[in-house]
């Protein structure tokens, strides 16, 4: 067999064994879940009382319904939210819909309900478009591309030269591509799911110009073509190009 069929029957083989289902992730997720909140309630952040942590919890109760009816992963979300105590700017998602969203980024950058809609959403829509899933596949499936790869081409090129090419390749051909694509569509999503809550949409671009104001400004074309995240001025952009369309699911909810 030629080393062309060789790699092809390997990649085949691992990549649909590797491909985690949707049940066994949303699990692993929520083990993690309760032992990551178990922690922060052991170190006494966990916020239940302050007037951030109830306007949060408003929100996520308010849009959670909506999330639900998004939801076409095939398996029912269990959706749980808890305010962490943080002068961090940060919130997120994990698979199945366990969340945590940070005081920090409420109280530093002063933002409206509206505006933590934005957030709100956005990292639901992580959950509901399976990103956490995605990233776990498409990166135990860029493992496996550069670890057969990577045995093909040592034996044409030297093992050094081809690891380098490999992880090259893998970098910028899968991940950080992959990583960028996923949070626009988040911005997308999540933009859609406030606006039929009943959240108005034209906070979304001035949450990013909050954003960008507290990291200093967008970066350089370099830093933006190796981040994961879009620039700000992008997602700003992209949010005004649908615009139109959230305005009707807002105006008509």
């Amino acid at each position: 067999m030629s080393i062309k069929k060789i790699v092809f029957v390997t990649l085949a083989t691992l990549f649909l064994n590797a491909c985690a289902d949707s049940a066994s992730i949303n699990q692993q997720a929520a083990s993690s879940y309760v032992q990551t909140i178990g922690q922060a309630k052991a170190k006494g952040v966990v916020d239940n009382s302050s007037s951030t942590a109830k306007r949060v919890h408003h929100i996520f109760n308010k849009m959670r319904p909506y999330a639900d009816k998004e939801n076409k992963t095939g398996q029912a979300f269990t959706w749980q939210l808890n305010v962490i105590k943080s002068k961090e700017m940060n919130a997120w998602a994990m698979p199945g819909g366990k969340m945590a969203f940070y005081t920090g980024l409420v109280d530093n950058l002063k933002l409206t309900d509206d505006e933590i809609a934005t957030v709100m959403g956005h990292e639901m829509a992580h959950a509901l478009k399976e990103h956490g899933k995605k990233k776990v596949n498409l990166g135990t499936f860029t493992n496996v591309v550069a670890q057969v790869a990577h045995a093909a081409l040592s034996t044409q090129i030297g093992p050094e030269a081809s690891g380098l090419i490999v992880g090259l390749a893998a970098d910028w051909g899968l991940d950080k591509p992959y990583s960028r694509s996923a949070e626009e569509e988040a911005d997308e999503v999540g933009l859609f799911l406030m606006a039929k809550s009943g959240y108005n949409p034209e906070a979304a671009p001035r949450l990013w110009e909050k954003m960008k104001k507290a990291s200093g400004g967008s970066k350089g074309v370099l830093d933006k073509l190796a981040s994961t995240h879009p620039s700000d001025d992008a997602r700003q952009a992209n949010l005004l190009k649908l615009m139109p369309q959230a305005i009707e699911y807002y105006k008509n909810r």
